[in-house]
């Protein structure tokens, strides 16, 4: 059995819209909507949604209230999923490719733990305002989600890090500092996370993209 845990808690004030990044509007459905309706079919599905928000009707979903960070949302859901696997998903991260699902999902079947990752394309340095130190961009990969595990590994990891008072960015992290490998695989660059209001038009571009090459 595997479960889809959903993370649509944040603010999203960085896209100035006035409503949490998830149940921002494009192309007439919510951000949350359609990551639900991109991704393959799973058997369970779980979505943290900010405190008092309403979410959209029709989705086949649970519901429950996230946390006050990320990492908070993730282990409320967790705590309350059923499959031996679980995928985490941001929201944000609205454009789904299947394909790129099903390789992490294959993945963590096989060693427990995986997510997905493309090469950095850009050149990397250190600084603020000043040119710094060039970092080797060919030994650096950016994360995507979903991120698959089996599921008492990442309640382990999770319940570890609260215990230690321990926080990180992305689940991944926490089952690292556990000693468990966790495996890289293909991501895909169409399945960034929209953070600012101009990634909403490349996001609206993406869909239309696809609906003209399937008409």
């Amino acid at each position: 059995m595997v479960s889809l845990l959903l993370v649509a808690a944040g603010k999203g004030e960085r896209l100035g819209k006035g409503v949490p990044k998830a149940l921002v509007r494009v192309l007439g459905k919510t951000l949350l909507e359609w990551a639900l309706l991109r991704f393959p079919v799973v058997d369970e599905v779980l979505v943290a949604l900010p405190s008092g928000a309403e979410p959209p009707l029709g989705l086949k979903a649970r519901f429950l209230e996230g946390g006050k960070t990320r990492q908070e949302s993730v282990y409320r859901l967790l705590k309350e999923a059923s499959g031996e696997l679980v995928l985490v998903h941001d929201a944000a991260r609205a454009f789904v490719v299947p394909e790129a699902v099903h390789r992490v999902r294959e993945a963590a079947q096989r060693t427990g733990a995986a997510v997905p990752a493309i090469p950095v394309p850009d050149t990397l340095v250190e600084g603020e305002s000043v040119y710094g130190r060039v970092l080797d961009r060919g030994r650096l990969r950016l994360v995507q989600t979903p991120q698959g595990f089996a599921r008492e590994l990442l309640l382990r990891a999770h319940e570890a890090a609260l215990a230690e008072g321990r926080t990180a960015t992305d689940d991944a992290q926490l089952v690292r500092a556990l000693g468990h490998p966790v495996a890289l695989v293909p991501g895909d660059r169409r399945m960034f996370k929209v953070t600012y209001p101009e990634d909403l038009a490349l996001f609206a571009a993406l869909l239309q993209a696809e609906a003209g090459e399937l008409a």
